[in-house]
């Protein structure tokens, strides 16, 4: 791993996907100077994008809708940040759509590749899982990720780094919503694994700096409190009717990473309870 921090600024980045994460890299890669490629599959972005100075282009590689513009993929890095949606059909056709994006990148010789996979790659073992151990998924959604973790590995004509996210937290993303008001939840001493954008952001830049391309990176805050301790504070925090959990450690995992430290990345949110007790 190159440890070397050189300047991002004469790169082209191509980002696949400009979402809840992929369009706050994009802003932060334009920050850095970077030319950046954004795409999306409604007109309507479009004009975000280019409000932002990214180039904006209409992509999709939807079975049956499939449309690009070449110049997307002629850049030094491409960003796959489009996950599996919740539909089962959706889930079994996301393999075919990774499928023609590598393709695109072959044909327009795109040299280095980052998916943006998830942790969800990692069933629940009852212990802490790292990079070194076998994922072995339990949703189909996470099936579906490692399934293609596995054909981009494969692939020798460009590198490729997984970047493996937990729980995603941050802007449009309040953690109190997602029990507030429910009751006897199960599981409630299970430790929860969560990150939040700032992060996400942070450890892509760190990635970009250091050239750690050829990697696999799980990227999941280091503290883990338990589900009832964080979503009742968060509840609170929020000032939704607070949740009830049943005091029972069932199934659980914590997701932790041997490789991010060769990154010597700092967590900007390291301690949750903290982040959620502070006016922000």
């Amino acid at each position: 791993m190159n440890n070397s921090t050189a300047t991002l600024a004469a790169k082209k980045i191509s980002i696949l996907g400009c979402g809840w994460y992929g369009l706050e890299l994009a802003k932060a890669l334009v920050a850095q100077g970077c030319q950046v490629k954004g795409s999306s599959t409604t007109k309507e972005k479009l004009e975000v994008l280019a409000n932002h100075q990214i180039q904006p282009f209409l992509i999709n590689f939807q079975k049956g809708e499939e449309h690009y513009d070449p110049i997307f993929f002629q850049s030094d890095i491409l960003f796959i940040c489009i996950p599996p949606k919740r539909s089962s059909g959706e889930q079994a056709d996301y393999k075919y759509k990774i499928e023609r994006i590598v393709n695109a990148a072959k044909l327009n010789n795109t040299p280095q590749l980052i998916f943006i996979s998830s942790t969800a790659v990692y069933g629940d073992t009852n212990t802490t899982v790292t990079e070194l151990d076998l994922p072995k998924p339990e949703t189909e959604s996470g099936k579906a990720m490692l399934e293609v973790e596995h054909l981009l590995k494969t692939q020798t004509a460009f590198s490729t780094t997984i970047l493996r996210f937990a729980g995603l937290v941050g802007p449009k993303r309040d953690p109190a919503r997602f029990f507030a008001g429910k009751t006897e939840v199960p599981n409630g001493k299970a430790p929860i694994n969560l990150i939040h954008l700032d992060d996400c952001i942070g450890i892509s830049l760190s990635i970009l700096k250091n050239n750690a391309f050829g990697q696999t990176f799980n990227a999941a805050a280091p503290d883990h409190p338990s589900k009832q301790e964080f979503y009742t504070t968060a509840a609170l925090k929020a000032r939704l009717a607070l949740p009830t959990f049943k005091n029972e450690l069932l199934t659980w995992k914590i997701v932790s990473s041997t490789q991010l430290p060769l990154l010597n990345y700092h967590y900007r949110v390291s301690n949750w309870i903290t982040w959620l007790n502070k006016d922000i």
